[in-house]
């Protein structure tokens, strides 16, 4: 990769399940690397310690000098979000959506050109089916609604600046670092315990699930891709069950474990059939990336 500004690259969350392998994924790449990051205890614990910067501070709650510092970077990955995963709690929007809007128009303002924001598929609603980019957005969860509410504020704010904002919308991500609330997570703590059977829900609602290690990838690609503007599914496209996508991961531990289904009802915020249109992902990675 070349120098200067772009090879520079700020990422907000880096400690998180998703911004830890976003990291990585960057130094890879070759990029010099700063992570806002508010606990320096927890930066140093992670696998990509002493590789790339810490920057001490906290969303919304940063100084003008510290907001130009972090505008020189030619790249914003804002991965960060608070409150989670508390996804009907209000304070998203009252709280949470304030600071991050802040923040970001902090940065466009000063100088930031490329921006990806991560979004979510909470965003569609109880949409069913494959859904689209150009799928209205109706959330019914104050989360979902944050988000959609984030991108409809900065869409005029970078268009003033002449920067370009990639919201990179996730589904279902899994891999290591994951929630111990998680599905998954919870699985596996059965199987280590030994436990004879797994309560869950019918398993029946289909989802679209990716490791979080490729998910990682994409929002890098995406970062770089001059082909990558505005809303993005960034998802695998393939839907799955989740009584399949449990099964597999119990056939992976080699484990007996009974399922319990019906013992959870079924979410009332989603939908049970919905998984991502990635056609406009792919024709976005299909060109040449920026700065390869």
């Amino acid at each position: 990769m070349d120098g200067g500004a772009d090879a520079r690259v700020l990422v907000t969350g880096g400690t998180g399940f998703v911004g830890r392998h976003v990291v990585e994924a960057l130094l890879r790449r070759g990029c010099a690397v700063t992570v806002l990051c508010r606990d320096a205890a927890k930066a140093a614990a992670m696998p990509w310690a002493g590789r790339a910067e810490v920057f001490a501070g906290a969303v919304g709650r940063l100084s003008g000098a510290q907001l130009d510092a972090l505008a020189t970077h030619g790249r914003v990955l804002h991965l960060a979000w608070e409150g989670l995963p508390n996804y009907r709690d209000e304070g998203q929007v009252t709280d949470v959506l304030p600071r991050h809007l802040e923040f970001l128009t902090g940065l466009v303002a000063r100088g930031v050109r490329r921006l990806l924001v991560t979004g979510t598929c909470l965003e569609y609603g109880l949409a069913e089916g494959r859904l689209s980019e150009a799928t209205p957005c109706a959330p019914v969860l104050a989360y979902g609604r944050a988000k959609v509410a984030l991108r409809a504020a900065l869409e005029p704010v970078c268009a003033a600046h002449g920067a370009s904002l990639v919201w990179a919308r996730l589904f279902y991500l899994h891999g290591p670092g994951q929630s111990e609330k998680s599905l998954l997570s919870q699985l596996d703590r059965a199987i280590t315990a030994g436990a004879e059977t797994f309560n869950m829900s019918g398993g029946e609602q289909e989802r679209d699930y990716l490791p979080v290690e490729e998910a990682a990838e994409l929002l890098v690609r995406l970062c770089f891709a001059e082909r990558a503007a505005g809303p993005v599914n960034c998802a695998s496209g393939r839907p799955i069950t989740v009584r399949a996508l449990v099964e597999r991961r119990i056939r992976q531990r080699g484990a007996t474990i009974a399922l319990n289904l019906g013992y959870y009802p079924y979410p009332d915020y989603e939908p049970m059939r919905f998984w991502a249109d990635t056609s406009k992902l792919a024709a976005a990675l299909g060109g040449r990336d920026q700065g390869t």
